[in-house]
């Protein structure tokens, strides 16, 4: 059989294929910057979250440091996500004083707070952190 004869029926099999899952990754705690927008002499900046770690975690909040245009850090940010159960997603938004062409960087420091559901410290929130950017700003560790 030709490599002519069998390329239709290769890709037909490949496209019966199953396709990867479009939901979010099992075991992993999704944070995006998702957005930076200027506002009223400020950068407003919006964070998502998505638990996906298979845990329901009773208090989850993250330090940021900012980076100004020149590469100093010139802010902390406490990202407080709060109570996210197991495939919760949530929106968190903050209004620094600058524009936002000012800002080169944001840095995920550490997990500033991460309890499970029964209230227990846990490393999970950076174990399974999987940091992103939709934006030209470099965000993660």
């Amino acid at each position: 059989m030709s490599l002519r004869s069998t390329l239709p029926l290769i890709l037909g099999l490949a496209l019966m294929a199953p396709l990867p899952a479009l939901a979010q990754e099992e075991g992993v705690f999704e944070l995006e910057l998702n957005n930076l927008e200027d506002v009223d002499g400020g950068c407003r900046l919006t964070f998502v979250a998505f638990n996906a770690t298979g845990s329901d975690l009773a208090q989850t909040s993250y330090d940021v440091a900012v980076f100004d245009d020149t590469g100093a850090v010139s802010d902390r940010l406490i990202l407080e996500f709060g109570t996210l159960p197991e495939d919760k997603t949530r929106v968190v938004q903050f209004l620094l004083a600058r524009s936002c062409g000012q800002i080169s960087r944001l840095l995920l420091n550490e997990a500033e707070e991460c309890l499970d559901a029964e209230g227990q410290s846990s490393r999970i929130c950076m174990e399974a952190l999987n940091a992103s950017s939709r934006s030209d700003v470099m965000f993660g560790s």
